[in-house]
């Protein structure tokens, strides 16, 4: 049986997910505050659509609802639509603080519906082969991260709705930000320790357009991390540092280059190291991978690999970061 998708934000992303449907949903509804594009999306599918999401929610064939909007309303239709007894896979940050997520959190495990929060990245081709080496144990006991994730620059960059703080909860620390914090508590686990610093370099608005951290676990493993907006040129770089071993992740595809994987195997006498490499030039699975995996937690009745908590400690990474960089109306 295949489950009814209805898709709230009917953008770019909104989009890739609609594509990304496979044989185990089907898309019923769209909506989006714009009418027109929420009738162009559900078109491709003879879908209903709405410039109200609240009547999407409330369909009965609506199985699960995708949500791709801006950061102000994550939260919001995310409650709504677990109220209303629907799973939901909601975009990441999934709220602009953790305490928007926390009714959310709290209403979800009250219904018994699964929520699985897109971050997508833990699903690209480099990651998950990353991950399958580390919980192999072939890299040792795992010492610390070091990653950077940016992005160009475009001419009004400072005038999107990123840059208003009542959108999007934040700057470059909430927007790329997540998906590093997120891998890397993917591969070392909690942090009990946060440091780190935001600030607006170069883009006149008042988020910040760069994100710094330096993230402790109990065992003072270390995620050394950088989200910026100053970039210039796009990049993803992360390295994953063993006792025994080193990962070297880069590229994402397209504008942020091949994606490519290298396994720096250390020898018992220590020297050059024996080397491995992957490169993935074909295109992008990760989207279609996600949600089947989504329709098996479903099925299986459990809990999504990249859940609400996953969000929460993400969250709370960027508030104490924001609050200790006077962001506090980011928050």
């Amino acid at each position: 049986m295949a489950y009814g998708i209805g898709i709230v934000g009917c953008g770019l992303i909104g989009q890739k997910r609609a594509k990304a449907l496979g044989t185990g949903g089907r898309l019923v509804a769209c909506a989006d505050v714009d009418a027109g594009r929420a009738a162009n999306l559900a078109k491709t599918a003879a879908a209903k659509a709405f410039s109200d999401w609240r009547e999407l929610v409330a369909l009965p064939e609506v199985d699960i609802v995708v949500i791709a909007t801006l950061h102000d309303s994550l939260a919001e239709i995310t409650l709504a639509a677990v109220a209303a007894g629907k799973h939901v896979l909601v975009e990441k940050p999934a709220a602009r603080s953790a305490d928007e997520l926390e009714p959310v959190m709290a209403e979800a495990e009250k219904q018994g519906v699964k929520v699985h929060v897109g971050f997508n990245h833990r699903y690209h081709r480099s990651l998950r082969k990353a991950k399958e080496i580390v919980d192999s144990g072939e890299l040792g006991e795992l010492m610390f991260i070091r990653a950077r994730y940016g992005h160009g620059a475009r001419i009004g960059y400072n005038q999107e709705w990123r840059a208003n703080p009542a959108l999007s909860g934040g700057g470059e620390l909430i927007d790329q930000g997540p998906h590093l914090i997120d891998l890397s508590r993917w591969f070392l686990g909690d942090f009990a320790e946060v440091e780190g610093f935001a600030h607006t370099y170069y883009w006149d608005m008042p988020v910040d357009d760069n994100g710094f951290m330096m993230l402790k676990t109990a065992k003072q493993q270390v995620a050394f991390l950088h989200a910026s907006c100053t970039e210039w040129k796009n990049l993803f770089s992360m390295e994953i540092y063993g006792k025994v071993g080193k990962l070297d992740l880069s590229g994402l595809g397209g504008s942020y280059g091949l994606e490519r994987l290298t396994h720096y195997k250390m020898l018992p006498e220590m020297g050059p190291p024996e080397t491995t490499a992957w490169e993935y030039p074909m295109g992008d699975d990760s989207w279609a991978v996600e949600m089947n995996e989504f329709y098996e937690d479903i099925r299986l009745n459990r809990e999504p690999a990249a859940g609400l908590r996953d969000a929460y400690e993400v969250l709370k990474v960027i508030q104490i970061i924001y609050k200790k960089s006077g962001y506090d109306h980011c928050t």
